[in-house]
């Protein structure tokens, strides 16, 4: 096991291993706890109790996080020529089809999410294998696949994400960063929590948000009251 330096030492004395906190209380502590020299982002991991393996209990969704996530999102529009313009100057940083259809397939993959048209979609099957697993593989359920590139564009750079629960059950989130206010912290980890709960699926039988845990890049988790969100 490795050893804990100085400052993660410090930081876990600062967090009580018994005590479930409020969501405001630890959108406070969670900025107490950053000692790093950067910007740590802020993750939020919520355990439901579901049964991923079953249709009828998968959670997949998307949310609009109402401060962003505060990173720069670097967005691919694969788009036809009509909507290139209209992508560009919704603030895409990347626009095109063949060109970067080719890029992908050589290994290219310097972007965070792809927005797509459903005419391109035939397109993108064969790299299924490459886009998949890195998440970036555009779907109609998140949004990024639609006739309205502009709209979803300007969503996704002003803080929409999209989330699905793993084979584990649990949802893993990244929602802001250290240096927003901790009001900004609770919003957005308050926002995400709400959209989950009334996601829960008919299928799922008791209890549904199971534990609710908010870290930061270095520091360590946080457990929240799933009663006091």
């Amino acid at each position: 096991m490795a050893k804990l330096t100085k400052k993660q030492k410090e930081a876990a004395s600062k967090v009580d291993k018994n005590k479930l906190y409020s969501l405001k209380d630890a959108s406070a502590l969670i900025k107490v706890l950053s000692s790093a020299k950067f910007d740590e982002s802020v993750d939020i991991a919520v355990r439901l109790g579901v049964d991923p393996r079953k249709a009828n209990q998968m959670v997949r969704g998307v949310v609009t996080l109402p401060h962003g996530t505060g990173k720069d999102v670097r967005v691919l529009a694969l788009v036809t020529p009509d909507k290139e313009e209209e992508a560009r100057a919704a603030g895409a940083d990347h626009v095109g089809l063949d060109d970067y259809l080719q890029k992908i397939k050589d290994g290219w993959t310097d972007i965070d999410v792809i927005i797509t048209m459903p005419a391109v979609m035939g397109k993108l099957g064969p790299l299924g294998r490459i886009l998949g697993p890195r998440g970036l593989m555009p779907n109609p359920k998140t949004g990024t696949v639609t006739m309205d590139v502009a709209k979803a564009v300007e969503e996704v750079k002003a803080g929409k994400i999209d989330f699905k629960v793993d084979k584990t059950g649990i949802v893993h989130a990244g929602i802001g960063k250290v240096s927003f206010d901790a009001d900004k912290i609770y919003d957005n980890a308050h926002e995400i929590i709400q959209t989950l709960i009334k996601m829960k699926p008919t299928a799922a039988k008791g209890v549904y948000v199971k534990s609710i845990y908010l870290s930061s890049t270095m520091s360590p988790a946080i457990a929240l009251d799933p009663k006091a969100v």
